[in-house]
């Protein structure tokens, strides 16, 4: 368990504006990106980016791998490019310290133990719905809403919005049945309340991502 002393230095890495560009690149891309398309993209040098990209991999920002990138496999194919995607490390500091995670960790343990009419997990569901909906209708726009709750909303070729992060993250280990449902619930509530189709939210978990995808239009 990460204390505030390990926040505090997480966001001292990301106080560099070299590196914290190179963060936000990084968590904006649908693909792992390597450190020539990063170092091009923040118009900085590939030995500063790859200094900077191992630094913030050390520190838990983003995770690495290994691929070819020109498609090709066997002898004579070059050696894989070392490869950088989004990291798992959440960063939250309040001073003095408030344990809202703790707070959701609670509620979450209660609504998972209530009576089992399930009145108090239709009441957080219900909730939920209630906030996404007064989100979406203050917004219009259900991109530009879910980006402002935290789920890093992306268009996907076909027209899904993708949901690359789950505001829930801290909770959703210990109660993954509970957040989904919350995030459905808000996420229909949003679109609802921007005027669009909320059957257009559907429950697809995944790793990597939050556990509801946005269809272009709704299912047929």
């Amino acid at each position: 368990m990460e204390t505030i002393h390990d926040d505090l230095d997480g966001i001292g890495m990301l106080t560099d504006e070299v590196r914290r560009r190179l963060y936000e690149f990084v968590r904006a891309q649908a693909e792992p990106v390597t450190r020539d398309e990063a170092a091009q993209a923040t118009a900085i040098s590939r030995t500063l980016a790859a200094y900077h990209l191992d630094r913030l991999a050390e520190a838990g920002f983003v995770e690495v791998d290994y691929a070819r990138t020109n498609g090709r496999t066997g002898p004579g194919a070059g050696r894989p490019a070392k490869r950088y995607a989004p990291g798992s490390r959440v960063v939250a500091v309040s001073l003095p310290p408030r344990n809202y995670s703790l707070l959701a960790q609670l509620l979450a343990s209660a609504a998972d133990s209530a009576d089992a009419s399930g009145a108090f997990r239709a009441a957080l569901a219900e909730a939920a719905e209630h906030e996404g909906h007064a989100l979406g209708a203050e917004s219009t726009d259900v991109t530009a809403a879910l980006a402002t709750a935290g789920y890093e909303p992306m268009t996907a070729d076909d027209g899904d919005i993708v949901l690359r992060n789950c505001p829930f993250h801290s909770v959703v280990q210990q109660h993954p049945e509970l957040v989904c449902t919350l995030n459905e619930s808000f996420v229909r509530g949003t679109l609802e309340g921007a005027g669009e189709d909320p059957g257009r939210a559907e429950l697809s978990p995944c790793t990597g991502r939050c556990c509801v995808l946005v269809h272009a239009e709704a299912n047929s």
